[in-house]
């Protein structure tokens, strides 16, 4: 696999620092952190291993990767590893993708309230898909589904939305049978719009009440009770957008798709054009012009800006599982659900702990680390372990 001319790594190297003594006071924890994560990743201070071919003597350092969530280098083989999990846990069932996405007036308070509004995104999200799906006069079952949340429009800017993929077409409420959707078609998106919008609308102002929220700057003026019911009255009465995409073709498609959204961060280092005279240029794609292929160019520090938009709350799980899917019950219901579809029981995964993590990313991703670069015949092979540099800025934890 080409490793990228460009990376989101060499922006932070060069601008990074310059970045932090101007704005320094406004960076979060979280934010420092994965700044410093992804200057570090694969440099020789987080240390690592020198390899050495045994066919034609060529070295290479092999140096550690920072392993968090938001870097560009580290999701391959966590994405890879992910799809495989989910692999073994798809149905002989139609599947859909619905996206809901938050209006700006509330991306701009959710931007100052990542944790709470994030959760409330997940909280209304679920609630509305598991409401309407069990309704008699739509589906009349329980569906699975996992959702994605993504923070970020092509042009970095700050776009809270949640990716869903969902059954099409759950268990009966005594459980004693699947229930299918209509061919092609989930559930009414309008509908879906207006009780996704309701459950938001209650949840912020249960929030709101309980004290939960902060409002700073331009928001300042929404901590009066009676300004932030004025600043929600439009967004009752505005359509809030709830996507149906066309459905999958069939189960291997979801994951071959899926696997695109699910471990992706703000931008892949395969999008940056080029790094000069302080600027960042980069490729996007503009929806609101049919999809086209376009570039942008940024300032290095309002590149950075928009990178930092999107780093979330530390902990915050940015994948999560409802219905039959959900954790607690998944292995029985998925069982149950087999049962009832006439499928086989998956076959059990391989004893993982005895391979090399060289193996599994061949397995997983195609790629092999083991081939020697140079002459393609013999095997690196590690000769050296080489300890992490102890002036390191700060210790790097793995978040992903």
């Amino acid at each position: 696999m080409d490793r990228p001319k460009l990376e989101v790594a060499d922006v932070f190297r060069r601008f990074g620092e310059a970045y932090r003594q101007e704005h320094g006071a406004s960076l979060s924890i979280a934010q420092r952190r994965v700044m410093t994560a992804i200057e570090l990743c694969r440099t020789a201070v987080l240390g690592g291993h020198l390899e050495q071919c045994d066919h034609c003597g060529h070295q290479r350092n092999a140096y550690n990767s920072c392993g968090d969530r938001h870097c560009p280098k580290c999701q391959s083989f966590a994405r890879f590893k992910w799809l495989e999990e989910r692999q073994a846990e798809l149905l002989n069932t139609q599947y859909f993708h619905v996206v809901f996405t938050l209006p700006q007036q509330i991306a701009t308070i959710a931007y100052q309230n990542k944790r709470e509004l994030y959760g409330i995104l997940f909280r209304a999200t679920a609630q509305t898909l598991l409401t309407i799906a069990a309704d008699l006069k739509h589906l009349g079952a329980e569906i699975g589904f996992f959702a994605v949340l993504h923070t970020w429009g092509q042009n970095l800017l700050h776009h809270p939305h949640l990716h869903c993929v969902i059954t099409g077409g759950g268990l009966s409420a005594d459980g004693s049978q699947w229930i299918s959707c209509r061919d092609g078609f989930f559930l009414p998106v309008a509908v879906l719009s207006r009780l996704f919008r309701r459950l938001f609308l209650e949840y912020l102002l249960k929030a709101f009440d309980a004290g939960k929220l902060q409002f700073f700057s331009s928001l300042e003026s929404l901590r009066d009770r009676s300004s932030f019911l004025d600043y929600l009255a439009p967004l009752r009465e505005a359509e809030w957008v709830v996507y149906a995409k066309r459905p999958f073709a069939g189960p291997k498609q979801v994951l071959d798709y899926v696997g695109r959204y699910t471990h992706r961060v703000a931008i892949s280092n395969n999008r940056l054009l080029d790094i000069a005279e302080g600027k960042v240029t980069f490729r996007y794609k503009d929806y609101r012009h049919g999809a086209q292929q376009k570039t942008m160019t940024l300032e290095a520090e309002e590149f950075i800006r928009r990178f930092l938009l999107h780093v979330l709350p530390e902990g915050f799980q940015r994948i999560r599982y409802y219905g039959f899917l959900a954790n607690r019950y998944r292995e029985q219901k998925l069982a149950h659900c087999r049962e009832l579809l006439d499928m086989p029981a998956p076959e059990p995964p391989a004893h993982e702990g005895a391979k090399d993590y060289r193996e599994r990313y061949e397995e997983l991703i195609g790629s092999s680390l083991r081939e020697c670069p140079v002459c393609h015949h013999g095997r690196m092979l590690v000769i050296e372990i080489l300890a992490p540099s102890p002036n390191r800025k700060m210790a790097i934890t793995d978040t992903s």
